[in-house]
């Protein structure tokens, strides 16, 4: 897994897979994935075992957090890659070999139905303060640490100086000719939010979503989308080639474009928000250590540093004073592009979820 949103749709698959998982021997935490341990340690002899996604992400983890966490505090973190069912076999076998759990807030929320997260007790969350993060992403079982933005990506060159503003522009294939492309259930959340934007919903009334009347959105954009993209480097591929000249995209996946020369651009009116955060496991061998990892990673200084490090947007507003106006300027979660957006509703997707992917797929085949 390469960054924190590929792979999500796959991590809890139903009971089905959890109770196969649930009749195989412990799982070695370390022996599952990739495990990297971070270096530099004051020798303090605690240890600390976080899941974060791997890949890029976890690369930027380890060196923006781990690394400098232990050299401060001496306390040694390893890192394993497991997968949701895997996890929570562990856990309900009141055994899990891990303690901190980086995840996005949803999957947290269904690890809670599944009582698989230990209740927080924030007064060990110093930096809960001065983070200053939005009300919605503290919970009680998880706290959100960063976010990324899935928006509408184009080609610079394609519509004649004329820019996208909306996604209403993404419907419109004759003002804004060629080819599209938007996500698969595989790789992300049906995007029913936004064809309602296109077909003028309001983004603060949104949700409840009105699934009938967003498929019929969708319909009329059918023919125009040339493929569904189910892993987060696609529609850059896509663009890159000219095989469309708009895409929807995690809006951090754009970086590496942009530093190759390929002429595209973001525009983030109306793009969804899904955040990503800490939860500790029930039953965590190493509680101390994780609160204080998470207390940690959970800093302005520490979020904007793994923000200068990786294509990040910190949940803490606080964090973004602490950029460069460089970097400041690539991030959704900038102040002059934040309420340009709109957070996905966990709560209604956990509801529903299921049910739009069915019928998502149902729809795509045609």
């Amino acid at each position: 897994m390469s960054d924190p949103m590929i792979g999500r749709r796959v991590l809890l698959r139903g009971a089905g897979g959890l109770a196969a998982l649930a009749a195989l021997p412990s799982l070695s935490a370390c022996g599952t994935g990739t495990s990297r341990a971070a270096s530099g340690s004051k020798g303090g002899g605690k240890t600390v075992i976080v899941r974060d996604s791997g890949g890029a992400f976890g690369e930027a983890l380890q060196k923006a957090v781990y690394t400098p966490f232990t050299q401060e505090t001496g306390i040694s973190v390893q890192v394993t890659n497991l997968q949701g069912t895997q996890m929570l076999a562990q856990i309900k076998q009141g055994r899990p070999q891990f303690d901190l759990i980086n995840n996005s807030m949803m999957e947290h929320a269904k690890f809670v139905t599944q009582d698989a997260l230990e209740q927080l007790d924030r007064d060990r969350i110093k930096s809960l303060k001065s983070a200053k993060l939005p009300e919605n992403q503290i919970t009680d079982h998880s706290i959100a640490s960063s976010f990324y933005a899935q928006c509408m990506a184009y080609r610079t060159d394609a519509f004649g100086g004329k820019k996208p503003q909306s996604w209403a522009d993404f419907w419109d294939t004759k003002g804004f000719k060629g080819a599209r492309s938007m996500c698969n259930p595989d790789a992300d959340l049906p995007e029913l939010e936004f064809a309602l934007l296109a077909d003028g919903v309001p983004m603060d009334k949104l949700y409840p979503l009105d699934v009938d009347r967003a498929f019929k959105v969708l319909t009329r954009l059918r023919s125009g989308i040339k493929k569904f993209w189910d892993s987060g480097p696609l529609p850059g591929v896509l663009l890159s080639r000219q095989e469309v000249t708009m895409s929807t995209v995690w809006q951090g996946r754009l970086a590496d474009l942009l530093k190759q020369g390929v002429p595209v651009a973001a525009q983030l009116n109306g793009a969804r928000r899904q955040f990503q955060g800490f939860g500790i496991a029930k039953g965590a061998a190493h509680m101390d250590a994780a609160y204080q990892l998470m207390d940690y990673s959970l800093s302005p200084d520490v979020q904007a540093r793994l923000a200068e490090t990786y294509p990040s947007n910190p949940a803490s507003p606080v964090a973004y004073k602490k950029l460069t106006d460089e970097v400041r300027s690539t991030l959704a979660g900038a102040p002059q592009f934040y309420d340009k957006g709109f957070d996905a509703d966990i709560d209604w997707w956990l509801k529903n979820e299921s049910a739009v992917t069915k019928r998502w797929l149902e729809w795509a085949r045609g």
